[in-house]
């Protein structure tokens, strides 16, 4: 497995139709989630020109993971779609503080793919390693996260310094939370 880090602007547009493919796969086919995007496409007003994508590819050049990083000095997913997540904490604004947000790592041509268990491997950490590696790299000293559950005990298990901005709030029947990773 290999990772890409880019700019959306920069990345070829065949990166970036299959990236969209992928999250499309991945949130709207295998998770479920009830968003409004075009048949095959999942994209929303957070992925523009700017945006940072770290991108995980295994040898083949087929996407198994992604993440996206955006600088909470602009609109970003937690401020505009989950305030509520915060608890009525104030919503980060700050040069050095980054949002991650979807995120996922999950092989679409493993016979072992499941929804329960895309957040089990070790390929996870590394692709959660590699962006917040990334988004140190731009300035970041903390991260937020709109998160499942799932990816808080990740965060833990793999010994990460992440905590909840908030309680869990359930959203289209999962529960989410905000959570704080200190880099």
């Amino acid at each position: 497995m290999h990772f890409l880090e880019s700019v959306n602007h920069k990345l070829p547009a065949h990166k970036t139709t299959q990236l969209f493919k992928y999250r499309y796969q991945v949130f709207v086919e295998l998770l479920g989630w009830q968003l409004d995007v075009p048949p095959g496409r999942e994209t929303d007003q957070f992925d523009h020109d700017d945006t940072l994508y770290v991108i995980a590819e295994d040898e083949a050049g087929s996407i198994v993971g992604c993440a996206r990083l955006l600088p909470t000095t602009a609109p970003y997913l937690l401020e505009e779609v989950f305030p509520e997540l915060l608890n009525g904490a104030p919503i980060p604004k700050s040069a050095d503080i980054w949002e991650l947000s979807r995120f996922t790592s999950c092989d679409l041509n493993s016979v072992s793919n499941t929804r329960s268990g895309q957040f089990s491997s070790e390929d996870t950490v590394d692709l959660l390693e590699a962006s917040l590696d990334c988004a140190r790299r731009h300035g970041a000293k903390r991260v937020i996260s709109v998160s499942p559950i799932g990816v808080e005990r990740l965060l833990r298990r793999a010994g990460f310094k992440a905590r909840r901005a908030g309680p869990p709030t359930i959203v289209d029947g999962y529960p989410l939370v905000a959570c704080w990773i200190d880099l």
